[in-house]
């Protein structure tokens, strides 16, 4: 019975399992990412993820207290310098497991394990990912929104458009008033009279006219009396 036994053995004593799984989180920080059995990653992940959340505060007491488990100067370099930036702002869940499949052999299951910061495709796969929304799904407000603002310009302008003709008939006939000068007034006043003197002389020419013929009639009768 396994009581009280909390992790996997790994078929090894401690020592070697120790320093087994040292060597692995090491090639795991250089490299990014590695490939080794689904038994080894669940183990590697339990033991490599307090490191680095270890890295995150940058100083001497934690450097020690991870150089004495990795054991290797240049992984605990790596870790401070390149690995704790990225996932400064990650709260836990730094590995990830990817299966692939059964090894030929014995048959073990595989995986890669990698950091998750630090693959790129799937980084910049999330990043130009767009959401789908269904064909009978609700309008967003982006697409509702000029919608209704260009409804409520078209009933302003309906609104706004009959006072302003109104108010342009009732200047029209005030800026023809004010844009009159005095003298155009008195020159339509003169020009009116004038015209209606021409009418009298005319009327005075034709009445001369008009006896002169009658009395030229008058002589003709006479004369052939």
């Amino acid at each position: 019975m396994r009581h009280r036994n909390k992790g996997n053995a790994l078929s090894r004593k401690t020592a070697h399992r120790k320093s087994m799984l040292s060597n692995m989180a090491c090639s795991l920080i250089e490299h990014k990412r590695i490939t080794t059995t689904v038994a080894k990653a669940k183990e590697l992940r339990m033991f490599v993820e307090p490191l680095i959340t270890k890295s995150k505060t940058d100083s001497t007491h934690s450097r020690r207290m991870v150089f004495s488990t990795l054991k290797q100067k240049d992984a605990v370099s790596t870790l401070f310098r390149d690995v704790a930036p990225k996932v400064a702002e990650r709260q836990g869940g730094y590995t990830r497991i990817i299966r692939l499949g059964t090894r030929q052999g014995d048959a073990a299951e595989m995986c890669m394990m990698e950091l998750v910061d630090f693959n790129e495709i799937m980084l910049a796969d999330t990043k130009t990912k767009t959401r789908r929304s269904r064909r009978g799904g609700k309008k967003k407000a982006s697409e509702t929104a000029p919608q209704a603002e260009t409804a409520e310009t078209q009933v302003a302008e309906a609104e706004v458009k009959p006072e302003e003709t109104a108010d342009e008939k009732a200047a029209a006939p005030a800026a023809e008033a004010v844009e009159a000068t005095p003298e155009e007034a008195t020159e339509k006043k003169t020009e009116a009279p004038a015209e209606e003197t021409q009418a009298p002389e005319a009327s005075a020419e034709e009445k001369k006219n008009d006896s002169a013929g009658n009395e030229d009639s008058d002589a003709d009768t006479k004369d052939k009396a």
